[in-house]
């Protein structure tokens, strides 16, 4: 009996998982709603509706980024409602400080960071198609702090989405101002289950990540 209610499921909502030139098996929206169903965790959660005083800067959802290309068609943030969990304590952690998050990128769907490895293919900046991200998982956050009265970034290492040297959290900086606010960003972000990408400042992956599948899922999908 329930072999026929998922073959009917199937049919209905179409494959479980996208095919790629990658060989990676990517969760689609019927597997998404399924593995949600089971284990109500794996649900993708709006952050912007979520978190209290968000701020979203999608770079993707523009041509300011390091592709120059638009890559998504709508300016959203969504991840696993743990890490939007987690994230929400960050936020009102800061907030009692007058600072606060802004979201540069968090759940990817898995055909942008094909794109991403196709426009760069250095994976040190880039995920590898074969194995997907861990934004691809939503379980990762690309993100810095601002000052909620001004609205301005914090002083960081670098601007964002930056392939040099000096985005990399390990990189010595000589301004105590900007050393204070990578560390601060860290130690918070570490409080609450996240780690640090040893490449890159701003982007910090959840607890548990591999826990999760990588999905091929577009926002307006998810808005259905």
């Amino acid at each position: 009996m329930r072999h026929i209610i998922l073959l009917t499921f199937l049919l209905i909502h179409g494959s479980v998982y996208s095919q790629n030139k990658y060989g990676l098996k990517a969760t689609t929206l019927a597997g998404y709603k399924q593995s949600v169903v089971a284990d109500p965790k794996k649900e993708l959660i709006d952050l912007e509706k979520f978190v209290p005083n968000l701020v979203l800067d999608i770079r993707y959802a523009t041509t300011n980024n390091f592709t120059k290309e638009q890559i998504y068609n709508k300016a959203k943030a969504y991840a696993r409602r743990p890490v939007a969990e987690a994230l929400k304590k960050i936020q009102l952690e800061l907030n009692a400080k007058g600072l606060g998050i802004k979201i540069f990128d968090a759940y990817r769907p898995y055909k942008a960071t094909v794109r991403f490895y196709e426009v760069y293919h250095d994976t040190t900046y880039v995920a590898s198609p074969y194995r997907g991200s861990r934004h691809n998982r939503g379980c990762a956050l690309d993100l810095t702090i601002v000052d909620l009265k001004t609205g301005k970034e914090l002083k960081m290492p670098t601007e964002y989405d930056s392939f040099r040297k000096e985005a990399w959290p390990s990189t010595p900086m000589a301004d105590p101002e900007i050393r204070k606010n990578r560390a601060m960003l860290i130690a918070v972000m570490e409080k609450y289950g996240f780690r640090v990408n040893s490449s890159e400042w701003w982007h910090y992956d959840f607890k548990g990540w591999k826990n999760y599948e990588v999905l091929d899922i577009d926002f307006e999908e998810l808005e259905q």
